[in-house]
């Protein structure tokens, strides 16, 4: 009587973890996300400084272009560590314009560093992962 608990008891729980998955999208759904192509171009997502000084901040400019119909909004900009300072484009970027992500990186501690900013906007579901990375002697 005890075994036919226990295995009652799996087989419930195993059938509970069946309604858990999430639904597989359609092809058609699939097709149709796949027709609306990002509206920004970015000019490079990762940049390599080199060698940088210690004690000096050290600013890396990102830049993309909005090659959409639409305007697009960076809707938030956030670094990885208190280490990098972020600023970047607060006005609608129109078609064909182009737009600037900075990051500032602190070069406090000597030695190798990846650090990374996302940037959130209206035109991507997505955030972007733009890497920066370097050397501080």
């Amino acid at each position: 009587m005890k075994a036919i608990k226990i295995s009652m008891l799996a087989l419930a729980l195993g059938l509970m973890s069946f309604s858990a998955i999430a639904p597989v999208k359609s092809f058609v759904s699939t097709a149709k996300e796949g027709t609306t192509a990002s509206t920004i171009v970015w000019k490079a997502s990762t940049i390599d400084v080199g060698e940088i000084p210690q004690g000096t901040p050290k600013p890396i400019i990102y830049e993309f272009k909005n090659t959409g119909k639409t305007a697009v909004v960076i809707t938030n900009v956030q670094g990885s560590c208190g280490c990098t300072a972020t600023d970047y484009t607060k006005e609608p970027v129109q078609p064909g314009k182009t737009a600037k992500v900075t990051a500032t990186y602190n070069a406090a501690n000597k030695g190798g560093f990846t650090k990374t900013v996302t940037v959130t906007t209206s035109a991507e579901t997505a955030p972007k992962i733009l890497t920066l990375k370097g050397t501080v002697i």
